[in-house]
């Protein structure tokens, strides 16, 4: 994505379902959380990956508003996860010190995002990566509760053609793009329906420098990522609006090597933080709430 995380986003209040997914965590498409007693949730009897420490997977660049404070080392760009801020590495380490471990005992490790939810075993304990749950890929992997509740948003260039829809039937005769395997690019293709084939790319940078270089008119992604997109890094651009994902459909859940029992300790770890506060706390701290974007119908 863009240059360094310190830069102010504008963020927009999300639609009144996904604030209460974000807010209270599970809905009625959240995975119930799996009983668990704290003798199984003992840090000594967790399944890890690596005994003694808790292996969290994400993608690399770590992008903005999700990780922040830069990074010093040469492997990871734009954001070193480890650094405790943005929204998930902060949520990370929150849940990883409700396990019990330590911020020395927590490693990160890179997983490309459509690895993350891909059947198989996984070289990670949990992966926090904005990956949306979907039915399709709860059946290969396992996932955690909410920790996150999400629209989805579309950017495009000011003064352009597109920039003057105001409504989902609008956006069809365009040519939109987002990343490939995301949320995002399933609701190009399922909801808004364009008449032209959308374009897809491997990372999330291929799609914003598509939208700079004017080969896709739309980039839809995330909506916190949108405010990051138009304010950090497409100049002259603007979240045109977001879409409604009624019903709490569209939530961000950590995700685990099919049926791994570490996800109901780490169920368990998120409603203590819910309880608490300090879920919204880190929500407050770093996606902060403002108006601004409409919703497109």
């Amino acid at each position: 994505m863009g240059p360094r995380a310190r830069c102010q986003l504008r963020l927009v209040a999300l639609a009144a379902a996904a604030t209460a997914t974000a807010g209270c965590g599970a809905t009625s498409h959240t995975p119930a959380a799996t009983s668990t007693s704290a003798a199984s949730c003992a840090k000594s009897q967790l399944t890890l990956v690596k005994p003694g420490r808790l292996t969290v997977g994400t993608d690399n660049p770590a992008y903005p508003p999700w990780y922040a404070g830069g990074t010093k080392s040469s492997f990871w760009k734009i954001n070193d996860p480890s650094t405790g801020k943005g929204f998930e590495s902060a949520t990370a380490y929150a849940v990883a010190k409700q396990l019990g471990f330590s911020r020395s005992a927590v490693h990160w490790t890179y997983v490309p995002f459509n690895r993350s939810f891909a059947p198989g075993k996984k070289p990670f304990d949990f992966d926090i990566n904005q990956i949306s749950y979907s039915k399709a890929r709860a059946k290969v992997v396992t996932f955690s509760t909410s920790y996150y509740g999400v629209n989805q948003a579309i950017v495009v260039l000011k003064g352009t053609q597109i920039a003057s829809v105001h409504t989902i039937a609008g956006l069809r005769p365009f040519k939109l793009g987002a990343q490939i395997g995301t949320t995002s690019y399933s609701f190009i293709t399922s909801t808004i329906k364009p008449t032209t084939q959308p374009a897809v790319y491997p990372q999330n940078a291929g799609a914003v420098q598509a939208l700079k270089n004017k080969q896709i008119a739309g980039l839809v992604v995330d909506l916190p990522t949108a405010f990051y997109v138009s304010a950090a890094q497409v100049p002259n651009s603007e979240v045109l609006g977001q879409f409604e994902t009624g019903g709490g459909a569209g939530y961000f859940g950590m995700v685990f090597a099919k049926g791994n029992p570490l996800a109901a300790c780490v169920d368990k770890a998120l409603a203590k933080l819910r309880a608490n506060g300090a879920l919204q706390q880190i929500q407050q701290q770093w996606l902060a709430k403002a108006t601004g974007a409409p919703v497109l119908k």
